[in-house]
C-alpha cells in the first residue's frame, strides 16, 4: 500500500522526466533550426561546441529523428507511471485517433528540414513538431484516466453467467445427441447435448412454441429408430409424432433382428386405428392388476380424486370397479373381459347386480361394504357410492371408444424380443376429458408388462404428459432403467403436473428423472431448473466516483449460473438443463445453455416425404353401432342368464295354500 510520502515522490520523479523530455526537444531544436536561432542572435559558441559533441559522440542524436525518439520516450515514461482521476465519459476511440494525429505531426515534420533552409520553414517546423509533443502528452494523460469497465455494457450479466458446456459429443448405442451452440465470453462455440443414460428417463419442459417438439421431440424419435428402439408414443396432437416415428420406423426396419410391426390407436378416424384391449384377461394375474387398473381409470376419470387419496367416495368408486373389472375377469375365461363391457356392467341395477357379483367368491370381500349398506336400507349411501361410479363412466360410453377397445390386434408388450413394436397412442386436445382416461390405461398396463428382465431396449415417449394419468410412473422410473426402458417426459411447465397431479407426486415424478431439458418456462419452474444447473464463480465490479477519485475493485462470488428471470425469457430453440452420466462414461460439464441446431431446410424436405399412416380396414358407422349394441346385449345377456341359474339353483319356495273361508250368513 502505498503512502503519501511515495505518491509525492513518484510526482518529482515523473515531472523530473518529464522536464528532461522537454530539454531534449529543445536541444533537438536547437541543432535542427540552427541558422534560424542564428539569425536570431540566440546562439553561443559554448553551446555549439557542447551540442556539437553530443551529436558527434552519441549516436541518437546525430539525426532529427533519434533526437525526436529519445524525447518521446522520456514522455511515454513519465505518461506510463502517471495516474489521472479516472473519467467514465472519457472513450478509447478519439484518444487514439488524437494520439496517432500527435505522432504523426511529431515525425512527419521532419519533411519540412529536407526543403532548402527558410527561417518560414524552420518556425513552422518547431510549431508542428511542439503541437504534435503536445497533442502526445494530453492524449497521454487522458488515456491513464481512461476507466475500462469490463461489465459495463453487459446489463444482463450475460458475460458473467457464461460457463463452459460439453464439446465433445458422446455417443452409445442407446444415446440421444442434440447439436448445439452457445456462448462462452463473447466467442459462440458449438457443443452437444449428450443423454448418454436415457434409462434414468428425460424430463422437457417449455411452454407452448419454445420448440419441445421440433427441436427434441423430433430427434429422439429418428434417433430411436435408427438405433432400434421398441416404442410407445403419446401423440397429442395426433398425427404430429406419428407422422415422424412412421417415416423413420419405414427406414429403419433393418435395425430390428425381428420384423418391426407398427399400430396405432386413434379414436377419430377408426379405419386407421387398429383394436386393442388393455384389459385382456390373461394379463391380470392377481386381483392387484384389476384395482390398480380400476384407479388409473377412475381417477383419471375424476382427477381431483388425486388429492383425496382415502377418500370415502373415491375408494368406494375404485373398489366397486375393481369388482367388477375381476368378476368379468373371472367369468366364462374373460370372454367379456373389456373396458366398455364393464361399463355397461356397472350401469345395471344394483339389485341385480349384487346378486349377480356375490356369487364370485373372490370379489365378496370388495363388495361386503355395498352390500352391507343394502341390506341396512342405506340407499342413499349406496346410491352416492354407486352413482359417482355410474357418471364417470358413462362418458366413455361411445361407439368409437367400444369399437377400439373391444378388439385384439395387438398386445402391449412392445419390447418382446421375438414380436418388437412401435405403438402410437393418438389423443385430441379437444377431447381430452374422454380419451385422456383410455390412453392413461393404456400407459399404466404397458408399464407392468415391459418392466421384465430379458426384453429389447424401448422408450416411452409421453408428450403432454399432464393430460394423462400415470400415478406409478415414478416407481417405473426407479425401477425399470435396469431393463433398458427409457422415459421421456414432456411438459408445458410444473405448475400443470401440480394442478393435475398435486404438489408431492408431480416434485416426485420431475426429481426422480436424471435428465432435463428445458426451454422457456416460468416462476417456480425457472427457478428449479436454475437451482439444478447450480452456482458459478462470477467476477464482479463496484465503481466508487468521489470529486477527487475514482476508484474500482473487482472480486469473484459464487452465484446462479442461469437467473431464473433469464431462464423466462428464452427465446425458441434455445434450452438450458443438465444430464446425467455413467460410470462408463463421465461428461465433466453437465449442465448447459445453449441454442439448438437444426437444418431447416433438411426438415423441410423430409416433411414433404411424410405418408399418413394406412387405411387398415373399411369401417362402416352401422358396423360400429352393431359393436356398440353387442356390447351392451352381451352384458343384459350374462345378467339375465346368471339371474337364472341362481333361482334355479335357489327356487324360491311356493307359499303354502290358503283355505277359502265362506260367508256366514245371517
Amino acid at each position: 500500500m502505498q503512502t503519501g510520502e511515495d505518491i509525492t515522490a513518484l510526482r518529482k520523479i515523473i515531472d523530473f522526466v518529464r522536464f528532461g523530455s522537454a530539454i531534449v526537444l529543445l536541444i533537438h531544436f536547437y541543432i535542427q533550426c540552427h541558422p534560424l536561432l542564428l539569425s536570431w542572435q540566440l546562439t553561443h559558441p559554448l553551446a555549439d561546441r557542447l551540442f556539437s559533441n553530443l551529436s558527434r559522440d552519441l549516436p541518437f542524436f546525430d539525426t532529427a529523428t533519434g533526437e525526436k525518439s529519445i524525447a518521446l520516450l522520456l514522455l511515454l515514461i513519465t505518461l506510463a507511471a502517471a495516474k489521472g482521476r479516472k473519467d467514465e465519459n472519457l472513450k478509447a476511440r478519439p484518444l487514439v485517433g488524437f494520439l496517432l494525429f500527435g505522432i504523426c505531426a511529431f515525425y512527419l515534420s521532419t519533411l519540412l528540414l529536407k526543403m532548402a533552409p527558410q527561417d518560414h520553414l524552420y518556425i513552422i517546423y518547431m510549431a508542428v513538431t511542439a503541437c504534435g509533443y503536445l497533442t502526445i502528452l494530453e492524449t497521454g494523460t487522458k488515456f491513464s484516466r481512461l476507466l475500462h469497465l469490463k461489465h459495463k455494457d453487459d446489463i444482463f450479466n450475460t458475460l458473467n453467467e457464461s460457463f463452459p458446456q460439453e464439446e465433445t459429443r458422446l455417443e452409445n448405442k442407446y444415446s440421444f445427441n442434440f447439436a448445439a451452440q452457445y456462448r462462452y465470453r463473447g466467442q459462440l462455440r458449438k457443443s452437444h447435448i449428450s443423454v448418454i443414460s436415457p434409462f434414468r428417463a428425460l424430463t422437457v419442459m417449455g411452454t407452448p412454441g419454445s420448440g419441445k417438439t421440433f427441436y427434441v421431440f423430433r430427434e429422439i424419435l429418428q434417433q430411436a429408430a435408427a438405433k432400434g428402439y421398441t416404442l410407445f408414443v403419446f401423440d397429442y396432437k395426433y398425427p404430429d409424432l406419428t407422422k415422424i416415428i412412421f417415416h423413420h420406423a419405414k427406414r429403419n426396419l433393418d435395425k430390428y433382428a425381428h420384423p418391426l410391426k407398427f399400430y396405432v390407436i386413434n379414436f377419430d378416424d377408426l379405419s386407421r386405428s387398429h383394436r386393442a384391449n388393455p384389459i385382456q384377461p390373461q394379463t391380470f394375474s392377481d386381483m392387484t392388476d384389476a384395482a390398480e387398473s380400476s384407479r388409473t381409470l377412475m381417477l383419471s376419470l375424476n382427477r381431483d380424486w388425486i388429492k383425496k387419496t382415502g377418500d370415502f367416495w373415491a375408494e368406494s368408486s375404485i373398489t366397486f370397479f375393481t369388482a367388477l373389472l375381476w368378476y368379468l375377469k373371472k367369468y366364462d375365461g374373460g370372454r367379456f373381459c373389456t373396458i366398455p363391457h364393464a361399463i355397461e356392467l356397472a350401469q345395471i341395477d344394483y339389485k341385480k347386480l349384487f346378486k349377480v357379483l356375490i356369487e364370485e367368491s373372490e370379489i365378496q370381500t370388495l363388495i361386503n361394504v355395498f352390500i352391507s349398506a343394502w341390506a341396512r336400507g342405506a340407499n342413499e349411501q349406496l346410491e352416492g357410492q354407486i352413482g359417482s361410479t355410474k357418471i364417470a363412466l358413462a362418458r366413455l360410453a361411445s361407439p368409437s371408444i367400444y369399437w377400439v377397445l373391444t378388439g385384439n390386434d395387438f398386445t402391449l408388450d412392445i419390447n418382446n424380443p421375438t414380436a418388437p413394436k412401435i405403438i402410437c397412442a393418438g389423443s385430441n386436445p379437444m377431447r381430452q376429458q374422454v380419451y385422456g382416461p383410455v390412453l392413461s390405461l393404456f400407459v399404466e398396463r404397458m408399464l407392468k408388462m415391459i418392466n421384465k428382465p430379458g426384453q429389447l431396449h424401448s422408450a416411452l415417449v409421453l408428450d403432454e404428459f399432464a393430460s394423462l394419468t400415470v400415478n406409478n410412473i415414478d416407481q417405473h422410473i426407479a425401477t425399470a432403467r435396469g431393463r433398458l426402458c427409457a422415459t421421456c417426459i414432456g411438459l408445458q411447465d410444473l405448475s400443470q403436473l401440480r394442478r393435475d397431479y398435486g404438489k408431492e407426486q408431480a416434485d416426485v415424478i420431475v426429481n426422480t428423472c436424471g435428465n432435463i431439458i428445458s426451454g422457456q418456462v416460468l416462476g417456480d419452474t425457472a427457478k428449479l431448473i436454475s437451482d439444478r444447473i447450480g452456482k458459478i464463480n462470477q467476477e464482479k465490479e463496484s465503481t466508487s466516483i468521489s470529486s477527487s477519485d475514482t476508484s474500482v475493485s473487482k472480486s469473484t462470488q459464487l452465484e446462479v449460473a442461469i437467473q431464473p428471470a433469464k431462464i423466462a425469457n428464452l427465446s425458441s430453440g434455445e434450452f438450458v438443463g443438465a444430464v446425467a452420466d455413467t460410470p462408463q462414461q463421465k461428461i465433466a460439464q453437465k449442465a448447459f445453455h445453449c441454442e439448438l441446431l437444426v437444418d431447416f431446410d433438411a426438415v423441410a424436405n423430409e416433411e414433404k416425404q411424410y405418408e399418413d399412416f394406412p387405411v387398415i380396414r373399411n369401417i362402416t358407422e352401422d358396423e360400429v353401432m352393431k359393436n356398440f349394441n353387442q356390447v351392451k346385449y352381451d352384458i343384459q345377456d350374462l345378467i339375465n342368464n346368471e339371474m337364472k341359474r341362481i333361482e334355479s339353483e335357489n327356487p324360491t319356495p311356493e307359499p303354502p295354500p290358503t283355505e277359502e273361508k265362506k260367508p256366514v250368513s245371517l
